[in-house]
């Protein structure tokens, strides 16, 4: 059984290894692959995982072996999943694996929000504390999370997983997600009463671009916008417009709608924008998670019984 991993270095970094994939077929491993290498580096491969490396129409249909596409990530957007259907092809993704790194990175830009401790850090490093007459001081105004208000957009296990450490913190929590339950509100209420925003929901058709200029213009201007999820759902230039001209207070984002970054996108010269590079989901612990469940997701289908398949 061919295998081929078409971009795995982010996967593995280099703390671990492809060897318990490579005991179940005969595996080739690339770093990374260009989206128009993917059908010449599948070939006639039965299975391939892959990452970030999109796999669409003309690859299904230039790569007539394949059986199963498995994806090294909870999301399977950069994977034509119908088309993969009609094909007879079995697509199986890794649920909940990264719950507790992204809700962990949500709360590493809402506490330096509240706390600017890299902005202190490096005014004390600076002298500035050297030269401080007072015993203390700070950079601008700080704030304490107890009372404050945070609004997340998606309630799966991520979603839960922040609302949990919200309510540590003594934080009001609102919630709005495509399937309302008792207590839940519309994105308008969460948009217009929230402190900070933080976004946990897929990318798909409904959610491309579901923060706007029209949804900006609804939030506290005293508020922040937190991306951990996809960087699809982001106008990036409205919201590097509504930063520029003060709309909202500041934002933080891990990704972006094109990775590597581009210059010339808006986030990199907008005001009061923290950009991290995709790290939410990349902790050792997490990426161990992600491999003891791609190799599960690999076993199983050798088996004859599949499981995490997200095109039924």
């Amino acid at each position: 059984m061919k295998i081929v991993i078409l971009d795995g270095k982010t996967v593995v970094g280099n703390e671990m290894n492809f060897d318990r994939i490579k005991k179940l077929g005969e595996l080739t491993v690339y770093d990374r692959t260009p989206n128009e290498l993917a059908a010449e580096r599948i070939g006639d491969a039965e299975i391939v995982f892959t990452n970030k490396t999109v796999i669409g129409r003309e690859v299904l249909d230039k790569c007539k072996n394949l059986k199963l596409i498995s994806v090294f990530a909870t999301g399977y957007n950069v994977i034509d999943v119908d088309y993969a259907k009609e094909k007879g092809v079995v697509v199986c993704n890794v649920p909940a694996y990264s719950t507790d790194s992204v809700a962990q990175l949500t709360f590493a830009f809402i506490l330096e929000i509240a706390n600017r401790v890299g902005e202190h850090n490096d005014a004390v490093h600076g002298g500035r504390w050297l030269s401080s007459e007072d015993f203390c001081f700070w950079t601008r105004p700080l704030t304490e999370l107890t009372g404050k208000t945070l609004g997340i957009v998606g309630y799966g296990n991520i979603g839960k997983r922040v609302a949990e450490i919200a309510k540590a913190f003594k934080m009001n929590v609102l919630v709005t997600t495509r399937t309302p339950f008792e207590g839940s509100v519309t994105l308008d209420e969460v948009l217009e009463n929230s402190d900070f925003v933080s976004l946990h929901c897929p990318m798909n058709k409904q959610s491309d671009k579901m923060i706007n200029a029209v949804t900006l213009s609804k939030m506290k201007p005293t508020a922040y916008l937190i991306n951990t999820s996809r960087g699809g759902l982001v106008d990036e230039q409205a919201l590097a417009d509504a930063l520029n001209s003060g709309r909202i207070a500041g934002a933080a984002v891990d990704v972006v709608s094109e990775e590597p970054i581009k210059a010339s996108n808006p986030l990199l010269a907008a005001k009061n924008c923290i950009v991290t590079p995709h790290i939410a989901w990349a902790p050792l612990e997490a990426r161990r998670r992600l491999m003891d469940v791609s190799v599960k997701n690999l076993e199983g289908f050798l088996s004859g019984n599949v499981i995490n398949q997200v095109n039924k």
